[in-house]
């Protein structure tokens, strides 16, 4: 769950990419970095902590020329070290700076290869250095003295034979211009667009349309599933379906990771939220049609737009129960337990006057460890509440997520070999409700009728790749216990 961009300008790029960062910020707040090339020297500045504190007035001084990436860390593979901070760089071939969303599920055999068949070293325990390296050794095995993009749509269809799991990347190619490319089933957004200005045309590849918004691009269209994008130096734009295979895309993203206003696949955030609320009232509605809720009460952010629909079909009134301290990161990607668990009182404050005396039903986008929900449930109890419900727009989460989002294990899941009363139980709500996975996918689909798969498997234990199997999960698990 990174943020990546990439920008190929008529002028210099350092503060598009430094605002394109800002806006992308929620989908990393471990680490941030931007690299850029002039006359075809490599400029890069990286460190841990947010966009704000990485880079400062003399970094983005250094940051010259008219492309670059940038890069916002959330850590699953590896380890939150600055060391691991993105953008990665190999000198070889031509100069290669790369910034990767996902996880790479044959990360361990992929390393081994590198080392003993191609030759090469990872310095470090991030698989995003084993996707550029084997990209890096893909383009030296095809590419002449002077590359040309039939080139580098050879290599990345080499890379999707090689690299399995979920990966959206942007890699800068000192001198020649900024590639993008997705894994084949297109589990990680990736966007492109454009922006008119009087020296030329500019290209932008970013994880959400959002970023696009605010420098003024034009969305052009998501990178499909297998394809890769191609900007020159000169501002020419060339794609290729280098692999093709049936487009599932992570349907977490449009119940958390991603910000209402962004697009992904033509489908609308914002109301995919709105569809997910609504279905999601209906539900109860059906379960408990003589309801005697009071009151809805989002829990901020996410659940917002997914509350007001629930509230109208529920026929109650919406509320604003919390008041979140923006000044605090989002809990659910803090890199430990423990810091998670120290975060959600310092996160949210209840206001006592909207919950005493009354019946509330606290409305999240997911519940996945369940530690978060059990305390926001007992500050709604404390602030005087009678009975306290709690519903969630995503169904029961009960297995690992392997494509890039930190959910591995899956004795920390609270669904998993769970029951709903068992869940209710632990939480201390006195009824809960999950969303349907069925309800939640046609939330999707509905606004766009082409979507007819999607990657569920933190629901289903399916893993569309096809290669994670119970002792790839028991590893998995063991190798997070370590860390």
């Amino acid at each position: 769950m990174c943020g990546i961009v990439g920008i190929v300008a008529t002028e210099a790029v350092n503060q598009d990419l430094y605002d394109a960062l800002t806006v992308l910020q929620h989908r990393g707040q471990d680490a941030a970095g931007i690299a850029t090339c002039k006359d075809g020297q490599l400029f890069l500045c990286k460190a841990n902590g947010l966009v704000r504190d990485v880079f400062s007035t003399d970094d983005m001084l250094t940051l010259q020329g008219n492309m670059g990436i940038g890069h916002t860390r959330y850590p699953t593979a590896g380890s939150s070290c600055a060391s691991e901070a993105q953008p990665f760089y190999v000198n070889s071939p031509y100069g290669l700076s790369l910034g990767h969303n996902g996880t790479l599920t044959n990360a361990d055999a992929l390393r081994e290869d590198l080392f003993r068949t191609d030759l090469r070293h990872i310095n470090t325990g991030s698989d995003s250095e084993i996707l550029l390296n084997v990209l890096a050794h893909e383009l030296q095995q095809t590419a002449k003295q002077l590359l040309t993009p039939e080139m580098i749509f050879e290599a990345v269809k080499r890379v999707h034979q090689r690299c399995h799991g979920a990966y959206a990347a942007v890699v800068m190619i000192t001198g020649y211009g900024i590639l993008g490319f997705t894994d084949p089933n297109g589990i990680r957004p990736l966007v492109y667009g454009k922006r008119e200005t009087v020296a030329g045309v500019e290209y932008m590849l970013a994880s959400e349309s959002v970023a696009l918004d605010v420098l003024g691009f034009t969305r052009i269209s998501d990178v499909q599933p297998g394809e890769a994008v191609f900007v020159d130096l000169h501002g020419r734009l060339f794609h290729e379906r280098c692999t093709v295979a049936e487009q599932t895309p992570c349907i977490f993203e449009y119940v958390y990771l991603a910000r209402p206003d962004t697009i992904i696949a033509n489908v609308s955030v914002y109301k995919a939220r709105l569809k997910m609320g609504q279905k999601l009232g209906e539900k109860i509605l059906r379960e408990w049609p003589d309801h005697d809720i009071d009151v809805v009460m989002p829990i901020p952010d996410t659940s917002r737009t997914s509350a007001l629909p629930l509230a109208q079909v529920l026929g109650v009134d919406l509320r604003e129960g919390f008041v979140k301290n923006r000044y605090i990161g989002r809990t659910f990607i803090m890199p430990g337990q423990v810091q998670r668990k120290k975060s959600v009182r310092q996160k949210l404050n209840a206001i006592i006057e909207e919950f005493a005396g009354k019946n509330v039903l606290l409305m999240d986008d997911s519940i996945v460890r369940g530690t978060t929900s059990q305390q926001i449930i007992q500050m709604a109890r404390n602030a005087g509440a009678k009975k306290v419900y709690f519903a969630s727009a995503a169904p029961e989460i009960r297995y690992p997520n392997v494509y890039g989002i930190d959910m591995p294990a899956a004795d920390e899941l609270v669904a998993h070999q769970r029951t709903v009363p068992e869940i209710q139980e632990i939480l201390g709500a006195d009824r809960l409700f999950y969303q349907d996975l069925s309800s939640l996918t046609e939330s999707v689909a509905e606004l766009n009728p082409e979507l007819k798969n999607f990657e569920c498997s933190i629901f289903t234990g399916e893993y569309v790749t096809g290669d994670v199997d119970q002792a790839y999960l028991e590893r998995l698990a063991r190798k997070r216990s370590k860390m």
